[in-house]
């Protein structure tokens, strides 16, 4: 099986609910693939069936080849983070990993590698509870890389934490893809891994939404055409004025958001003056993953207020 991670028909039902529902995996070898969904969509409960950790209700589902009913056969080549890391407050960031790999029979030399990686090698002797989140989560993922892996399963790695954070956290996900690992790293964070994923999973309410490179999806969106006017009472005459010319509009956060080619933003600006309209932005955008998110789900259509999913859906 060609595809690092693969599946048909996976399900798994809690108290007659499915929270995971007939999943179709295919993620192929030597991409940062993000698992995209909101809060509750379904992402920690398929991460931890991939690690055999729970058993599926229904369906199959393979990791590197081997299928998820036998473990040992995959988990070897495998690291993860699910849920944040577990480490001992009081040992430093070293001695933690040196525990985990002796525990888990890890050679013990793959440390030093392993912090150097996340950038922690430096830090690496101090005790864990000094460590700032960011920190403590690129400690996770050393332990994560641990077994040496050919596959690198990641839940919500920047949860909690800062601009700054998120964006070494972004930066170190991107270096170990470099490296050959295949990254598959579950976020409700669009527009981060927009930056970094060359592959997406989409799902929402447990149901695969898409799934392909990032690429694909943002092609299908088209431009849309941002216009804010001086009176926010002339709102309904300006969206008005596009879709009287074939062109859809919503009005949103003070602006009448357009489905348009650049091309138009000159009409609508000679329209709008015509009719007494004083534009103070005129600006063509292309569309977002979240833009790609909300079209292909139906939810929030034309509402770019918020970047996490769970605060539009």
């Amino acid at each position: 099986m060609d595809a690092v991670i693969a599946s048909t028909g996976l399900v798994k039902t809690y108290g007659g609910v499915r929270r995971v529902d007939g999943l179709d995996l295919a993620v192929p070898a030597g991409v940062v693939s993000g698992f995209v969904g909101p809060n509750g969509a379904g992402k920690t409960t398929t991460l931890r069936m991939l690690l055999g950790l729970i058993r599926p209700t229904e369906g199959r589902a393979w990791v590197l080849g081997t299928e998820i009913t036998k473990p040992q056969g995959f988990l070897p080549r495998v690291g993860a983070m699910i849920e944040g890391p577990a480490m001992t407050p009081a040992l430093s960031g070293r001695a933690n990993l040196d525990l985990l790999a002796v525990l888990g029979g890890h050679d013990r030399s793959r440390i030093g590698e392993a912090l150097h990686l996340v950038g922690m090698a430096h830090r690496a002797d101090e005790p864990f509870k000094s460590y700032s989140l960011g920190m403590k989560q690129r400690i996770g993922i050393a332990a994560a890389l641990l077994p040496q892996p050919k596959l690198l399963l990641l839940d919500e790695p920047t949860n909690g934490l800062d601009p700054a954070g998120i964006v070494e956290i972004r930066q170190l996900l991107r270096r170990l893809a470099d490296t050959g690992i295949t990254v598959f790293v579950s976020s409700h964070l669009l527009s981060e891994l927009e930056v970094v994923c060359d592959h997406l999973v989409m799902i929402r309410a447990g149901r695969l939404v898409f799934q392909g490179p990032t690429s694909e999806l943002l092609a299908r969106q088209h431009p849309r055409i941002h216009a804010t006017p001086e009176n926010p009472a002339d709102l309904p005459l300006l969206g008005s004025l596009a879709t009287d010319r074939g062109f859809p509009a919503t009005v949103s956060d003070g602006a009448v958001l357009v489905d348009a080619p650049a091309t138009f933003a000159g009409e609508l600006n000679r329209e709008a003056m015509q009719h007494g309209i004083t534009l103070i932005e005129l600006a063509a955008r292309q569309n977002n993953l979240e833009d790609a998110f909300f079209a292909l789900t139906g939810s929030a259509t034309g509402d770019t207020r918020t970047t996490p999913l769970e605060a539009a859906l």
